[in-house]
């Protein structure tokens, strides 16, 4: 299972950091990756980490801002996110990958495992 957590409610320029917690079959994956979804628009990748060595990935928009981090010993990944826009709020959504490789780290369908989603609110 995976259970996210640390959303809020922000103003601009401000951070928040989000964590997820991975536990039973979820410690089996390859890649920990975070999305997020606005309201009308499809989940897009934000940002994946692989728990076996220290390769980030970032999609453009959120490069600078955001860092992907994870804890292996508490099996434990962050997204801390500062620079918030408002462009940025959504529900973030961290997910596990068993077999993602590479080239399809950005692609959702390549998660195996989802966890609930929390919200993440940008005021301007």
């Amino acid at each position: 299972q995976l259970q996210a957590s640390g959303g809020g409610l922000v103003q601009t320029g401000s951070s928040l950091r989000l964590s997820c917690a991975a536990s039973g079959r979820t410690l089996s994956s390859r890649v920990m990756g975070w999305f997020r979804q606005a309201p009308g628009k499809e989940r897009e990748f934000v940002a994946a980490v692989r728990w076996s060595a220290s390769y980030t990935y970032y999609t453009d928009s959120v490069k600078g801002r955001f860092t992907i981090s994870r804890d292996n010993t508490k099996n434990m990944v962050h997204l801390q996110m500062n620079s918030l826009k408002p462009e940025d709020t959504a529900v973030y959504y961290c997910a596990a990958g068993v077999r993602t490789i590479t080239t399809m780290i950005r692609v959702p369908s390549s998660y195996d495992y989802w966890g609930q989603g929390t919200q993440v609110t940008v005021s301007s």
